[in-house]
């Protein structure tokens, strides 16, 4: 099998799961977000475009409903032994295989978990869900389980997180010698990539942003490339990636000079980073960090050109999004414990002007001080 863990890392990952489960009262629990399948098990794939479904139950069994084109896949990638088939067919509807599992798993009228908020279950095939269950048993929706789970990084998991960290260090090494005038963006790119798939790395989760000239203010990857001019701005957001562990960097870089108000957004950027690796400790909360961010955006008059958000949680992740929740956003709850993996951004776009700038990293909590994977400083990228 090929397995990124020790099957004692896995085996403690389902007990943290069955006690969370006993304590509100569910029977089984049906997981359908890739990332809750790999955490628990292992299981690789980017099957979860179709219906699947790995049920987990109270007394620790764990069995898995997917297609044929994944039956290997389970066998060869997960710890999984129990897999169940659903036909592809006309007019299937996977939902009563998965009413017909659950009957022989000896579920039937039982308190059933359903993780409904996941890319792995579109809105029709949850509606199908739903249609079948609804008198099968009591449904509750037991969306944030695995994911809180998966907020607290164990040591084995650390390791990786800091071998993408690695690897995203490496692709910002790779570029900075493209970033001139006349360096094209589809070759810093490749560079980027070939860099983290040469250190064993893999595909990220979604796609790297670049973006330069006024396309350096968008905060989404859009098709299209262009070359530098003599005096440019360039925004790059992308993560080194290891067994799926994602690291994120962003940096916007300048050719040529900094103009003034380039260096005073930079300025910016900085000064709120480091109030947010303030805020980023034990005792604060995520709506904290977001709250220093803004104290320092709205003291440089910058509010107008900030964003709603300044970072997420990250981890092992799967298409579309490397972001993970919880995020930091006004009056998010959540608090900050060691062992979390976060990616603090401070994004700045000045449209009126057509100035971007970006600074973010990715940091390792602990019970002071965060800790910033990067070996890469906060300077201000003039090439």
């Amino acid at each position: 099998m090929a397995l990124h863990f020790e099957r004692s890392e896995f085996d403690a990952r389902r007990d943290r799961l069955l006690i969370e489960m006993a304590a509100k009262k569910l029977d089984a629990i049906l997981l359908f977000a890739q990332e809750s399948m790999y955490w628990l098990t292992g299981y690789d794939t980017f099957g979860f475009c179709f219906f699947q479904c790995l049920v987990v139950k109270l007394d620790g069994s764990m069995t898995l409903l997917t297609r044929s084109a994944d039956l290997r896949q389970a066998r060869h990638t997960s710890i999984l032994d129990n897999i169940v088939v659903w036909t592809d067919r006309d007019n299937s509807n996977p939902a009563i295989d998965l009413r017909n599992l659950l009957n022989d798993l000896g579920l039937l009228g039982a308190r059933i978990g359903v993780e409904y908020d996941t890319h792995g279950l579109t809105a029709l095939n949850g509606r199908r869900v739903d249609e079948q269950l609804q008198t099968f048993g009591q449904i509750a929706d037991a969306s944030s389980i695995v994911s809180r789970l998966r907020l607290f990084k164990s040591p084995a998991e650390i390791k990786k997180v800091e071998r993408a960290a690695a690897l995203s260090d490496d692709a910002l090494d790779a570029a900075l010698p493209l970033i001139v005038q006349g360096g094209d963006e589809g070759a810093i790119l490749a560079a980027m990539q070939g860099a983290i798939f040469t250190g064993g790395g893999d595909y990220p989760a979604n796609d790297f942003i670049i973006g330069s000239g006024p396309d350096a203010l968008l905060c989404r990857y859009k098709s299209g490339r262009r070359k530098l001019n003599k005096n440019d701005q360039l925004t790059l957001e992308w993560s080194g990636v290891f067994n799926h562990y994602h690291a994120p960097m962003m940096r916007t870089a300048l050719t040529g000079r900094a103009t003034k108000r380039h260096q005073e957004l930079f300025e910016a950027a900085r000064d709120a980073l480091l109030a947010v690796e303030k805020a980023m400790v034990p005792g604060k909360t995520f709506g904290d960090v977001f709250e220093a961010h803004s104290r320092v955006m709205e003291s440089h008059g910058l509010t107008k050109h900030r964003l709603n958000a300044c970072g997420y949680s990250v981890g092992a992740r799967f298409a579309p999004s490397w972001m993970d929740m919880p995020m930091f956003y006004q009056g998010n709850p959540e608090p900050i414990a060691p062992d979390m993996t976060l990616f603090a951004h401070m994004i700045v776009m000045d449209s009126e002007t057509e100035t971007a700038m970006t600074l973010g990293r990715t940091y390792l909590t602990t019970e002071s001080s965060p800790k910033p994977f990067s070996r890469h400083g906060l300077d201000l990228i003039v090439q």
